[in-house]
């Protein structure tokens, strides 16, 4: 029978959704009349997204903010007279290639290629300065004064654009780099396609602002996983108070719901847990607990074991199944009790009735599986020299966050803090690798046709 629903839609609360999904950033906590936390939107902060101008509100809210953050949101709307030029002097097969280069200041870069690739982008990794004081940070502030440029002194890249260090005695140390990166986080999300995922690389020193700033512009609820790389296979000794050998990676989907990780390759090791002691006909088998957090009374029950005790869930917890649906695993020689059927009931699960293709990825990623920072420089080296790099990430970890956005073969990777172009470097590999597995999925369907033919003429 059909329920009927007793009351109407609440509309507020529906075009506070639809305006968390144009604009994350707005949608903030405020105290109700009940004196309860609710969402609501912030309405100082729409009118800045709407506004060409700095606005100023002062209502009590929650809120992550900076000296500055009004002006780097302006700085991501304002418009710019610029273009890019093709340099084939320096390119190779320019017309025909499929990869794109781009040299500037890449937040003119990100403006402009919103123009052609707004939701079209399904993956985007960048490595940005980690802002460890002697590293340094882009100055979007050009109109800076003679005894402020003295008193900042930096680099130039080879554009003009001034590269100031951001050393901890600045008052604005963590502010001058969440100016930085904000407007161009602001591009990123509009490029993300609706399957899109972004991954960002970031160290202990700013990896609580860098959290904020993405639950803020690409959205808490759109937050995936807080990765941690193991970018030190063995501790230094000099180190103060504890050796640190490890970095992070934050990944967040442009929507969740319409995001689908990559599922990484089974191995020998994980396959080697799957045995039969019971020589079950359908094969190798790995026991899992029966007993889950979430309760339900339906899955509260007393289970009589083979041996004859009875048991019941353990405290606060009750059984993943009701008693109909164990019952039914029951006689389908899907419950394990133990090789003396006195242990506590669980569920086998058969490598050969897996849902899916891979395994589940893993928040850790170790550096036996995707490289450590010492690999990364090895491989700068060999391509170029030496230190010319500060940093550079393995090729092997740029492979497995590809594997984890779940490309497709027509999917466009984005990476605006190139650096050691790693990013690149892992994309021609994989793409070499699929043209090479095609050119030999061609050579076995010939094989095929030919066996076809000698079929025929027999």
């Amino acid at each position: 029978m059909e329920k009927v629903q007793l009351g109407t839609a609440d509309l507020t609360e529906d075009n506070i959704t639809r305006i968390s999904e144009m604009f994350p950033q707005v949608i903030t906590e405020a105290e109700g009349e009940d004196g309860t936390l609710q969402r609501v939107v912030d309405f100082d902060a729409l009118r800045q997204e709407l506004s060409g101008e700095l606005v100023e509100g002062s209502r009590e809210r929650y809120q992550f903010t900076w000296p500055g953050k009004q002006a780097a949101k302006l700085e991501a709307r304002r418009p710019i007279n610029k273009t890019l030029r093709p340099c084939r002097s320096e390119s190779v097969d320019f017309d025909a290639t499929e990869n794109l280069y781009i040299e500037g200041d890449n937040l003119d870069a990100l403006k402009l290629l919103r123009n052609t690739y707004a939701g079209k982008v399904k993956m985007i990794y960048i490595d940005p300065p980690y802002n460890t004081g002697s590293d340094f940070v882009y100055d979007d502030d050009f109109s800076a004064s003679t005894a402020e440029y003295v008193e900042n002194s930096g680099d130039f890249d080879e554009q003009g654009g001034r590269l100031v260090a951001n050393l901890t005695s600045n008052g604005r140390f963590h502010s001058d780099w969440c100016s930085m990166l904000y407007p161009r986080l602001l591009l990123a999300k509009d490029l993300l396609s609706s399957g899109g995922v972004i991954f960002i690389s970031i160290d202990d020193n700013e990896v609580a602002q860098l959290r904020k700033i993405c639950d803020e512009v690409l959205g808490e609820s759109n937050f995936v996983a807080e990765l941690i790389w193991e970018r030190a296979y063995s501790p230094k000794n000099d180190a103060r108070y504890i050796s640190n050998s490890h970095d992070y990676v934050l990944m967040y989907a442009k929507t969740l719901d319409g995001f689908q990780v990559g599922r990484l390759p089974r191995t020998e090791e994980a396959n080697a847990r799957y045995q039969n002691p019971d020589n079950d006909p359908r094969g190798v088998w790995k026991a899992s607990d029966m007993s889950v957090k979430t309760y339900n009374a339906e899955s509260d029950y007393p289970i009589t074991l083979p041996s004859g005790r009875v048991i019941e869930p353990p405290t606060g917890r009750c059984w993943s199944l009701s008693k109909n649906s164990f019952f039914e695993r029951l006689q389908d020689n899907r419950i394990y009790f133990g090789t003396n059927g006195n242990s506590v009931p669980q569920i086998k699960r058969f490598l050969t009735e897996l849902k899916f293709d891979g395994m589940a990825p893993q928040s850790i990623m170790f550096y036996k599986d995707v490289g450590h920072s010492q690999e990364g420089a090895k491989e700068v080296t060999a391509l170029l020299e030496a230190g010319a790099f500060d940093g550079p990430k393995p090729v092997r970890l740029l492979r497995r966050l590809l594997t984890l956005a779940n490309l497709d073969d027509d999917s466009i990777i984005l990476d605006f803090f190139s650096g050691s172009a790693t990013t690149a470097h892992a994309v021609m590999q994989l793409n070499a690798e699929d043209a090479l597995a095609e050119r030999e999925r061609e050579r076995e369907r010939e094989r095929e046709r030919e066996r076809g033919k000698l079929r025929r003429a027999a």
